[in-house]
């Protein structure tokens, strides 16, 4: 997609602001190393700027076609997948996750108490393809999100997973990863509340069950190739790791420190576990054509992905009685858990500008472990993508930064 910022009704000299914004608050003060950002209206790129360094270590500049852990961001990308599968007719969304995989059937839900004294119960209901989409089918992350500096709460139903082996690891497989994901017990009644969880991982291992294909391989077929998306994929391959980004934290002194080095990254091996929710590594460019494709209604440049109906499905808020996330979000860990803030099948949605505190009311959106964000707006015809490499997300509210300058610089 090249420049027409003529063409998008936003103001060029208001946009401009982003690049003050960044330089200014972000890139000269050494917060993050660098970024990019890529603000698309109408189908045409209005805004394509990269900040800073890709690898402080190595003195490398930011490159326009640079390589981003992506983590979550993964997230609507399966969901997507799962609901091709869905447009096939191959399940329907309250079907029981325990139709593809039996070793689900009959799971408990914690009441009360740990180890040999828990007590649960059963059921209501099992958890359903509509929940795992949804994140309200009762599971947890276990202890995986204290690394992402989520607050450590030890809740029992988490010390089951570690006791049971769950993990996410590269020698695990997704098959694997379901069988001992259902003997753990479920941590609230599926349906009754809204956890960020390994639901999406869970999604990964439904498209590789129906579909007979592995997951990754189904990715690339589906989407990857029809899009043109050449460099999303679970690893960077050699030819590709000179535009790999470094990956940093931010320290207790709030400086930047190195976490995960391109040259010595696990990212450089092909996973045997094709994490669904957090495992991809792509470009601003490839995951831009993602979010057009859903502006469009789930097509892109006549590569049809996902039909209108089924888009305007998945950004609806599905959860319980149509309430929010501050009504719904249990556990320590949800940046997203705001007022006016709905979840749908596979991102959240605005459902209030006003008590959401922004703009926007509508939009759609999600973001990564490492402070990546996207948002698109089919009203407005907006589609935006950031980037950067910051552990753990949360640090900085980059997306309401963004989204007061962005639309504030619609002027048609």
């Amino acid at each position: 997609m090249e420049l027409a910022p003529k063409k998008t009704g936003l103001s060029v000299a208001r946009l401009e602001r982003i690049t003050e914004h960044l330089d200014r608050n972000y890139i000269g003060p050494g917060k993050i190393a660098g970024a990019q950002v890529a603000v698309a209206r109408r189908g045409h790129l209005a805004y394509s700027r990269s900040f800073g360094q890709m690898d402080r270590e190595r003195g490398k500049a930011m490159t326009d076609d640079a390589i981003f852990r992506i983590y979550s961001m993964t997230k609507p990308i399966t969901s997507v997948a799962l609901m091709s599968l869905y447009e096939r007719g191959h399940f329907q969304l309250n079907d029981p996750v325990s139709r593809f995989f039996p070793s689900w059937k009959g799971q408990r839900v914690w009441v009360s108490g740990s180890g040999a004294d828990m007590k649960t119960e059963a059921a209501v209901r099992a958890p359903t393809m509509r929940d795992m989409l949804c994140h309200t089918g009762g599971l947890t992350y276990g202890a995986a999100l204290v690394a992402l500096g989520a607050p450590d709460e030890g809740h029992p139903v988490d010390k089951v997973y570690a006791e049971v082996g769950v993990r996410r690891g590269r020698g695990e497989t997704l098959m694997e990863f379901m069988d001992k994901l259902g003997q753990v017990p479920l941590r609230y009644q599926p349906g009754e509340r809204w956890m960020y969880s390994l639901s999406t991982d869970v999604c990964g291992a439904l498209v590789e069950r129906i579909s007979g294909k592995r997951f990754d391989r189904y990715l690339q077929e589906t989407i990857f190739d029809p899009l043109g998306m050449k460099d999303t994929a679970f690893n960077v391959t050699d030819d590709k790791l000179d535009r790999f980004c470094a990956n940093y934290r931010r320290g207790a002194d709030k400086s930047l420190q190195l976490i995960d080095d391109p040259q010595t990254s696990e990212y450089r091996k092909e996973p045997s576990f094709f994490s669904g929710g957090g495992g991809l590594t792509g470009t601003t460019e490839d995951y831009l054509k993602f979010c057009e494709m859903l502006r469009r209604g789930g097509e892109l440049e006549g590569a049809r992905i996902l039909g209108p109906r089924t888009i305007e499905l998945m950004k609806r808020n599905h959860l319980k009685d149509g309430r929010d996330l501050t009504e719904m979000a249990i556990g320590g860990f949800s940046e997203t858990a705001n007022e006016g803030v709905g979840f749908g099948l596979g991102f959240a949605s605005t459902l209030d500008e006003v008590k959401n505190g922004g703009l926007g009311a509508g939009d759609f959106y999600w973001g990564g472990a490492a402070s990546t964000i996207f948002w698109v707006d089919q009203k407005e015809d907006l589609s935006v993508v950031f980037m950067t490499q910051l552990m753990p997300s949360g640090a900085f509210n980059f997306r309401g930064q963004l989204k007061s300058i962005i639309y504030s610089s619609i002027v048609d």
